[in-house]
């Protein structure tokens, strides 16, 4: 099990003011093999997660990690080889789909076609035996909710994908579920209206106190939206943390590269003292840097800087990396400089567009490159 994981225990897990958090899902020691024999392929290695009732949170990770295996081993979909999943302290690990008080919107919205926009939202409360005049209380609740009021009989076939996914989200919340799981359900929407969800999610979530899981392999929509992100890869978590703590501090190279862009430079460990680590860079300046949780690395690391925490010299100066720019490329709001040192490493600088009358650096230019205080992040192998 890896150090993030056992760092994220059920017990004594504590909420952001620092009192002890109710734990909505708690994902003990599980494991999921599919097939056996030689056939066998693991999908999940022995994965623990705690996750907090009310709060937003993402499993994040490229396709094959492992990630919706997760999410539908809470659903109940599949089950788990070994290991518990546990709803709000109670074992759910055997119960079928239809006895967890969980409900789940897919990729596909799944949407009823023959049934308006109420009749689908009424559905579920229907089959629940509801009375009908809570039913239709409710119903409208969710039309508020999710802004779908003057649409409410409009079949699936006349709305729009964001409209759909409103009512996919409006269905699944009218039970009160504790737990709503998310399967990469802004996939497929434009760009556009997938920002626009992404903050309407986060109020949903924020309105109801419902606890979601969401899943996504996208890196923006975690940091947006998420109070918590696991970052999973082959079956396993990586890292469990808050999305500045995640970005700032990524404990092993694949979270570094995963989630946003990072410059990879090799270093030797000069000295250690308290909780920093002196540095020799191979390409020519020392530094210092937070020492990562864990087993200290040997002399020789990999270390971490992200593009937007380089600057650049137009003339070298000392405490400065010597090297040359190859490639300008303009974003409008900053630009992309890559370069390469004169070590032989290569290294990307994200400056800020600023109208300040200075003119940009060119292609060819040499330059001195600066690495911000807290800038170099030590990684783990």
């Amino acid at each position: 099990m890896s150090a993030a994981v056992r760092a994220a225990p059920a017990v004594g897990a504590r909420s952001q003011a620092g009192e002890p958090a109710e734990i909505a899902v708690d994902v003990r020691g599980v494991s999921k093999v599919f097939g056996s024999g030689e056939a066998a392929v693991s999908a999940l290695d022995d994965v623990s997660i705690a996750i907090r009732a009310n709060e937003f949170f993402t499993l994040l990770g490229p396709s094959g990690c492992g990630k919706t295996t997760l999410l539908r081993l809470i659903a109940g979909f599949e089950h788990p080889t070994q290991g518990a999943i546990l709803l709000h302290g109670e074992d759910i690990s055997d119960r079928p789909p239809h006895k967890r008080p969980v409900n789940t919107v897919f990729q596909s919205y799944a949407l009823f076609p023959h049934l308006s926009v109420a009749g689908n939202i009424a559905f579920g409360l229907e089959m629940l035996g509801q009375p009908q005049a809570e039913v239709r209380a409710t119903v409208e609740r969710m039309l508020q909710m999710v802004k779908m009021t003057a649409q409410r009989d409009r079949r699936p076939a006349q709305l729009s994908g964001g409209q759909q996914q409103r009512v996919a989200l409006a269905r699944a919340l009218a039970p009160r579920p504790r737990v709503l799981l998310l399967d990469e359900p802004l996939s497929a929407l434009d760009l556009q209206l997938r920002k626009e969800m992404q903050i309407e999610l986060k109020r949903l979530q924020h309105e109801t106190g419902i606890t979601f899981v969401f899943v996504t392999h996208d890196q923006e929509e975690a940091l947006t939206m998420s109070d918590r992100i696991a970052v999973m890869n082959e079956g396993r978590i990586l890292q469990i943390g808050t999305p500045r703590a995640i970005y700032d501090h990524p404990a092993e190279r694949f979270v570094a590269s995963f989630i946003g862009e990072s410059n990879f430079l090799a270093a030797e460990i000069l000295a250690v003292e308290g909780e920093q680590a002196r540095l020799r860079l191979a390409a020519g300046i020392e530094a210092t840097a937070d020492l990562p949780p864990g087993p200290l690395p040997g002399g020789a690391v990999t270390v971490a800087v992200r593009p937007e925490h380089v600057g650049l010299d137009s003339e070298r100066a000392a405490g400065t990396i010597a090297g040359m720019l190859e490639q300008v490329v303009y974003f409008g709001t900053d630009t992309h400089y890559h370069l390469r040192l004169d070590a032989g490493e290569t290294l990307v600088a994200r400056i800020q567009n600023l109208r300040d009358g200075a003119p940009p650096l060119a292609a060819g230019a040499r330059v001195g490159v600066r690495l911000r205080p807290g800038a170099i992040q030590i990684l783990k192998d």
